[in-house]
């Protein structure tokens, strides 16, 4: 019974052994396990931490930008504004005042800049025909698509015209006309011509004369010397001067366009409204 008893028992303390060491693993195990989710749980929290500091990082460089970028507009715009004032500070003012009868020109006033017209395009024997140097590359345009497109020889017969040179043509003409030469021709220093921006025109078939509302020249100056920049100083109806088909003033092809569009004249403007084209003059 003794040899029995302890035959059962030769297989104990495998098991025993066994049984304790699954108890560690498990024991082991289940604690390990909890450091594994508490360390889980630190990560997540320290993940979801830095996605919030990410956050606000993120936050502070779109504000960063959104700062950058409104000081960009902002010197932007002080560029521009500089850049405005300093084109206006040399353009000429006086290139768009209302001189006929309204505005005196100083006898010294002579433009900054004049050009000679190519003498192809100047009527023969024709005197004053000069004109403002940023005027000219406008006048050549117009001179060459009135020929190209309509088969049409416009010429100058007189452009730029100082004071004193004024002053004797209008004398002249009150020699001739007496009192009846102001309904045509202005006195010195009120006269579109010396600024240099203004010029009557004639054609080769005009001779002498000047051109008239009867000439095709006239006609298609009418429709299309606004895109040029150039008006009709003087038409029909105006309460300066005779009506002038011949005499146009280049004011830049903003003003010019607008004139054109809305049916109004340059004198009928308020020269502040005048002045506010001055910037784009020769754009």
């Amino acid at each position: 019974m003794t040899t029995s008893f302890y035959k059962k028992l030769d297989g104990w303390p495998a098991m025993v052994v066994g049984i304790v060491v699954l108890g560690a693993i498990a024991y082991f195990g289940f604690y390990t396990y909890q450091d594994l989710q508490i360390e889980r749980s630190n990560l997540l929290a320290e993940l979801e931490t830095a996605r919030e500091g990410n956050y606000s990082l993120l936050q502070q460089v779109r504000e960063r930008e959104a700062i950058i970028n409104d000081f960009q507009d902002q010197i932007g715009k002080i560029a521009g504004t500089v850049g405005t004032l300093e084109k206006l500070s040399q353009t000429d003012e006086e290139l768009l005042k209302k001189y006929s009868k309204i505005y005196f020109l100083n006898e010294n006033y002579i433009p900054s800049k004049l050009i000679d017209i190519d003498p192809k395009y100047v009527y023969i024997n024709s005197k004053n025909t000069q004109i403002h140097t940023d005027v000219w590359p406008h006048l050549e345009k117009l001179l060459l698509e009135a020929s190209r497109t309509s088969g049409l020889e416009l010429l100058a017969a007189s452009a730029f015209r100082s004071f004193d040179t004024q002053s004797s043509l209008k004398s002249s003409y009150v020699f001739t006309y007496g009192s009846g030469a102001n309904k045509f021709s202005a006195d010195q220093g009120y006269s579109e011509h010396q600024l240099g921006t203004s010029l009557d025109f004639t054609t080769p078939a005009s001779g002498a004369a000047l051109l008239q509302a009867s000439d095709p020249g006239y006609k298609w100056l009418l429709e299309n010397a606004h895109n040029y920049g150039f008006i009709l100083s003087y038409p029909s109806g105006n309460s300066y001067y005779k009506f002038e088909p011949w005499h146009w003033r280049f004011v830049g092809r903003e003003l010019a366009t607008d004139l054109n569009d809305s049916g109004k004249n340059f004198y009928d403007l308020d020269q502040r409204e005048i002045d506010t084209y001055l910037i784009k003059l020769f754009d």
